[in-house]
């Protein structure tokens, strides 16, 4: 009920939302923000406690939501000069754009309120009106941030509701006044939004998991930063990230170098609660992911791969009491193995060597994925060429991970990691439809 009632009110607020002009919308959208500093410190902590990640990562999400939203509103302007004129003959036509109606936003637990940014306010400076559907798992620092935001905007224009999403996903997805929906998560969650929304041909954007490959070349530089750099894209937020480096192939003649970068630097791993100060590294999310994980690298060890695990316990910190899991390389493994082919979605990566660069490109290539992807190399014009030859959505250059993202730019996957894009104009435009008025010439 709602559910209904949360769509019902977005719908009713539509029209008169969409008759606002982008900078209209946007100015609002603007002072709805100012609020969110002031509160950072305790959605962070609320965060923490319920996601799991190290506090500073809380606050990087927050941070983050605000940062997205602003770039949005700062594209009102480009759509104040949307419409497209095509001169006679035969006809004297007019391209504009307009927005769809009431959709819905579904974001995960990992990074919840970061991933809302890439969408939230660019449906509201379109002029669409929106459901927000928090993570089950992690509902209480996304509503309290959407909450002080709606509390700012005109009534139904912002919404959010929580619950299950066996109960409560029908409605959101397939409701007759629901024109599209977001959705971040697993591949096979997509697909169950998928089938939902096809009976109603609702619209949907999908930005699902990856498999993301880091490709090492010859040349790389392999200087501390660097280290520094490519282990945060693969153990940020304890490996649960989408976009984070799952693979890491490298040319063999500097194997040994990345091998002993990434054990120098994990073996300062701290494991502990989130809000602890020396913590670096919290736990996974669920018991669920934590088994997974386990089952990847024991099925790894048992084929005959050589596995280094780190880290210990902060003072005080008893892991057993939850779902902690002591970060891990993988050596070599086999490129059948499930530690390769899936996405870990936790604090373990595989690395592994090749010798001929076309061979590397290839089997990084070789994957149901296509989110994100990073090469390594001195000679940024041949990371280019090699960048080009990767499939996937977002290619890093000595870099890799959501940190490194320019957010001017659309972001979205190939293949099984999804499908639409996010931030950028095109992130705008995603949430309208065109129309073409054409004028006898």
């Amino acid at each position: 009920e709602q559910a209904s009632a949360a769509v019902a009110a977005a719908d009713r607020a539509f029209p008169a939302w969409a008759a606002r002009s982008p900078s209209e919308r946007a100015e609002l959208l603007s002072a709805a923000l100012e609020p969110l500093e002031g509160d950072r410190e305790t959605v962070a902590d609320i965060l923490t406690r319920e996601n799991g990640k190290i506090r500073m990562e809380s606050v990087i999400d927050s941070a983050v939501f605000e940062h997205r939203c602003r770039l949005a509103v700062g594209l009102a302007g480009e759509l104040e000069r949307q419409t497209t004129h095509l001169a006679a003959p035969p006809f004297r036509t007019e391209v504009t754009y307009r927005p769809l109606g009431a959709t819905t936003i579904i974001v995960p637990f990992n990074w919840p309120l970061a991933i809302l940014g890439a969408s939230l306010a660019y449906a509201l400076v379109a002029g669409n009106t929106v459901v927000v559907k928090p993570p089950p798992t992690a509902p209480l620092a996304t509503v309290r941030t959407v909450e002080t935001l709606a509390r700012a905007l005109p009534p139904g224009v912002l919404n959010v509701v929580t619950g299950e999403d066996s109960e409560i996903g029908e409605t959101l997805v397939a409701g007759e006044p629901v024109r599209k929906v977001c959705f971040t998560g697993s591949t096979g969650g997509g697909r169950k939004i998928m089938q939902m929304a096809s009976g109603s041909l609702t619209r949907v954007a999908l930005e699902l998991g990856g498999n993301d490959p880091a490709l090492v070349l010859a040349d790389a530089d392999l200087s501390g930063e660097a280290m520094q750099t490519l282990f945060g894209g693969i153990f940020d937020s304890t490996g649960q990230v989408c976009m984070a480096a799952k693979r890491v192939y490298v040319h063999r003649s500097r194997y040994d170098e990345v091998v002993d970068g990434l054990s120098e630097l994990l073996s300062g791993t701290v494991l502990g609660h989130g809000l602890a100060e020396p913590v670096t590294m919290g736990p996974l999310h669920s018991p669920r992911q934590k088994d997974y994980v386990e089952q990847l690298v024991a099925e790894a060890r048992s084929s005959g791969a050589e596995v280094r695990e780190f880290g210990a316990a902060a003072d005080g910190a008893d892991l057993s009491r939850g779902n902690f899991l002591r970060p891990s390389l993988v050596l070599d493994p086999a490129d059948d193995l499930r530690v390769v082919t899936e996405e870990q979605f936790g604090p373990t990566v595989p690395i592994l060597p090749f010798d001929d660069e076309a061979d590397g490109l290839a089997r990084a290539n070789d994957t149901w994925a296509g989110l994100s992807s990073s090469v390594w190399s001195a000679d940024l014009d041949h990371a280019g060429a090699v960048a080009a030859r990767l499939r996937a959505g977002y290619t890093f250059v000595n870099a890799h991970g959501a940190a490194h993202l320019d957010e001017r730019a659309p972001f979205g996957g190939f293949d099984h990691s999804g499908m639409g894009r996010e931030m950028g104009i095109e992130g705008i435009r995603e949430f309208m439809d065109t129309h073409a008025v054409s004028f006898p010439a």
